[in-house]
This record gives structure tokens, C-alpha cells and sequence, in this order.
């Protein structure tokens, strides 16, 4: 149920790279979020054409979704987790990052052929 979905302008260096942010990103999700991995979906969307501030320089968006509350500790605390592995992994200044937090009920999220509520 939770989600995490990052959209950048960078292209990936190599497959290994993604694959590793994918994994730490899906941990610390899960973690912030006290729900086990097992339900935690990634995506990633390289060489998505955007700007920010006008420029086409290197820019990411980040999607987080979770049936159920997140505080704003925790959010915060994600925003910091997530902004760090994302830069450190794609070169993106962490001010060129923007994370949309979102909380979902659980009947509209649907999973398995039936939902969460």
C-alpha cells in the first residue's frame, strides 16, 4: 500500500544505481511508515523532460502514497531520508526536489481484486 514513484529529468548512469535507490528508497518507506516492505511498491521515470525555476536543470518529483495517516514528523523526516538517497544516487541538488505526500483511505486503494477498507 505504500508508494513511492520518483520522476526525473536525469537519465540513469546504469541499471544497478536505480536499482539500489529503488531498494533503499522501498526500506525507508517502509520503515517511516511501520508497514512491512512486502507491500511497498517503487517506480522510477528517468529522462522525463521538466523544468524547475524555469531551467531544465537536473530536477526530480517524488509521489508518496500510504493508506493511513503520516504526521508531519513524519513526513519530514521522510522528505529528509528520501531528498538525501535521491541526490546522493542521481546528482539532483536536494532544491530541486519536490516530494508530494498523500494519504490514502484505504477503499480507494485496490490490491489483490479487492481493496484496503
Amino acid at each position: 500500500m505504500p508508494l513511492i514513484k520518483v520522476q526525473t529529468s536525469v537519465e540513469p548512469f546504469e541499471k544497478g544505481q536505480v536499482d539500489e535507490l529503488l531498494k533503499n528508497l522501498s526500506a525507508t518507506l517502509a520503515k517511516h511508515v511501520g508497514k512491512p516492505e512486502s507491500y511497498v511498491m517503487t517506480a522510477f521515470e528517468p529522462g522525463v523532460v521538466m523544468t524547475f525555476g524555469g531551467t531544465f536543470d537536473p530536477v526530480c518529483y517524488v509521489e508518496v502514497k500510504n493508506v493511513g495517516g503520516m504526521s508531519p514528523t513524519q513526513t519530514k523526516a521522510m522528505s529528509q531520508d528520501f531528498c538525501q538517497q535521491i541526490s546522493e544516487t542521481l546528482g539532483v541538488p536536494t532544491n530541486r526536489i519536490y516530494i508530494e505526500f498523500a494519504e490514502a483511505k484505504g477503499a480507494m486503494w485496490g490490491w489483490n481484486g479487492s481493496t484496503f477498507g
